[in-house]
């Protein structure tokens, strides 16, 4: 079970940078661009299973040091930036958690083996009649 986003807040670090993108004369003034770092290894909310399932699922978005790397430029407020960039980090959390759900074998029942059967029989019967006639 996953904690509420609001106790990893004290676990993440932000960092602010200039954005890309609309923001006409305020663009090269603002830094609305939002970066998140999370060290996964040095959380205290995740049990160690938790920890390296992360580790193994979020390779390609992890730095050297191990840490989690989510960026957010959406918006041209900082503030909408950071709220979308810990969504964005929740989410990404609990997909990499989520097991699926494991699947079970089923058989056809017996009924739907004989009308599959039947119909087969059918169709070949339909077919057979289309050859040429023996006089």
């Amino acid at each position: 079970m996953l904690p509420p986003v609001a106790a990893f807040l004290p676990e993440l670090q932000f960092q602010t940078s200039r954005s890309s993108g609309p923001g006409g004369q305020n663009v090269n003034k603002v830094e609305s661009r939002v970066e998140l770092r999370y060290h996964i290894s040095g959380s205290q909310l995740l049990t160690d299973e938790q920890k390296q399932t992360l580790l193994e699922k979020l390779a390609s978005k992890l730095t050297t040091e191990g840490e989690l790397l989510l960026s957010a430029q959406e918006d041209r407020s900082q503030l909408r930036n950071k709220e979308i960039v810990v969504q964005k980090f929740y989410e990404t959390l609990r997909k990499a958690l989520h097991k699926p759900k494991a699947r079970k074998a089923t058989k056809p029942s017996k009924g739907a083996v004989r009308a599959r059967l039947e119909s087969k029989k059918k169709h070949s019967e339909k077919k057979a009649g289309r050859g040429k006639l023996d006089f």
